[in-house]
């Protein structure tokens, strides 16, 4: 029911009920369209668009699927994220995101060098990725200070693998530009096909986890989506590299 394309195609406040939806799967069965928007603090407009979104007709028959779907579901574990990071791996259990994952390892194999690049929690995911494809056979580097100076030499025949949970970070931005500038390819693993660094990128893969932040501050988001494209690009790479 949430295909990885259904999902995409969610603007910002879709994406607000889809979050609630996901979070509070019980109750939504017996809210009524008033009583989820106003959950969601959307309207009810934009709750209609989110189940045309997701091929449902209206409200009605959204419940009715959504029923099916959780009928058919495993039972869930309480703890923090689980139904979250299920929902994830079931978005991505098709064949259209086998293909983004499949054409994201011709573009890698095309480029002649691979840095990865991002910050913070993302700098560390940019280090593992780097070292993952390295062990594979792809050499790489991985630059984790958004303030690195880029330079043509670098950037030739270069592709920057740009990790960004919001895919809206300033600095980030800033860096991914310079190695456009620098006519480097660019490809981002963002949260969102709509982001900033998503429409700045030649090439998008994109996951679907609502962001968690302590005082609204500090990201403490699941990487589990990052790690599993990471770790799924350099196991296709490997087989295509053999």
């Amino acid at each position: 029911m949430f295909t990885h394309a259904a999902i995409a195609s969610l603007n910002g406040l879709e994406m607000m009920v889809y979050n609630y939806v996901i979070k509070n799967r019980d109750k939504v069965m017996y809210m009524t369209i008033r009583e989820l928007a106003e959950a969601a603090g959307v309207s009810t407009t934009t709750v209609l668009r989110f189940c045309r979104k997701l091929h449902c007709d209206g409200y009605s028959e959204f419940r009715v699927r959504f029923k099916l779907y959780l009928e058919q579901d495993e039972p869930l574990d309480s703890h923090f994220g689980t139904s979250e990071i299920i929902s994830f791996f079931k978005s991505v259990s098709n064949d259209e995101f086998e293909n983004l994952l499949d054409n994201a390892v011709d573009i890698i194999l095309s480029s002649e060098r691979v840095i990865f690049v991002g910050a913070g929690t993302s700098g560390a995911l940019a280090k593992y990725g780097a070292r993952f494809f390295s062990n594979v056979g792809k050499f790489s580097n991985h630059i984790d200070d958004p303030y690195f100076p880029v330079s043509n030499d670098m950037a030739k025949n270069a592709l920057a693998i740009v990790l960004s949970v919001s895919g809206e970070t300033a600095e980030i931005l800033r860096f991914a530009s310079q190695f456009s500038l620098h006519n480097c390819k660019v490809m981002s693993i963002t949260s969102h096909d709509n982001s900033a660094l998503a429409r700045l990128a030649d090439f998008n893969l994109s996951w679907h986890i609502p962001q968690t932040r302590v005082g609204g501050v500090y990201d403490i988001t699941t990487q589990i989506p990052v790690i599993y494209i990471l770790e799924t690009l350099g196991r296709k790479l490997a087989k295509k590299m053999a």
